[in-house]
């Protein structure tokens, strides 16, 4: 089985910018630079047959280069954990490119995406009760902000989960014209 994920991966600069953003508070399981990616489309867990039709489907999207900027921090929280992320702006024509991918995934048969989707890129997780820290670090980071960036290419991801946490490897990137 193959765990893939469909994303953009920042540019370094843009990369650095983030992992700068991040302190060194053990309240949280802060993302390495390998990790710092905005997810378009989550798979999940495939067979080689469906994730080859996936890729072969992705390599027919033709869509124009984004600019997009880092706008900004928040949370999404579940009962005893959640993440700490950067937000993702403009969100309409990076909404609309994602929708071209999941139109793509549908094709080959991949249940649709239940949840909304939410442009951002994931810094840290916690488990447990973390309000206070939650709140003093999206206090820090509020201003969080970018340069815009040229996303030129978007990928096709494989996640290796281990002790150590995910170990993304491309499988494919597809030019953005």
């Amino acid at each position: 089985m193959h765990r893939l994920f469909v994303a953009i991966r920042p540019p370094e600069p843009i990369r650095d910018l983030l992992i700068d953003a991040m302190d060194d508070s053990a309240d949280f399981r802060w993302q390495d630079d390998e990790q710092l990616h905005i997810t378009l489309r989550f798979i999940g867990e495939v067979d080689r047959p469906v994730a080859s039709d996936i890729a072969d489907a992705l390599s027919h999207i033709r869509a124009e280069r984004l600019q997009l900027r880092i706008a900004g921090v928040g949370r999404f929280e579940q009962r005893s954990s959640g993440a700490i992320w950067a937000g993702i702006e403009p969100k309409a024509p990076l909404a609309a490119f994602a929708a071209k991918i999941e139109r793509a995934c549908q094709q080959v048969g991949l249940e649709p995406e239940r949840r909304a989707f939410h442009p951002h890129i994931t810094l840290a997780r916690w488990k447990g009760r973390r309000t206070r820290e939650i709140g003093a670090f999206l206090e820090r980071a509020r201003g969080l902000t970018s340069e815009p960036f040229e996303v030129t290419q978007f990928i096709l991801f494989e996640s290796r989960l281990s002790r150590h946490g995910a170990h993304y490897e491309d499988v494919a990137a597809y030019p953005l014209v």
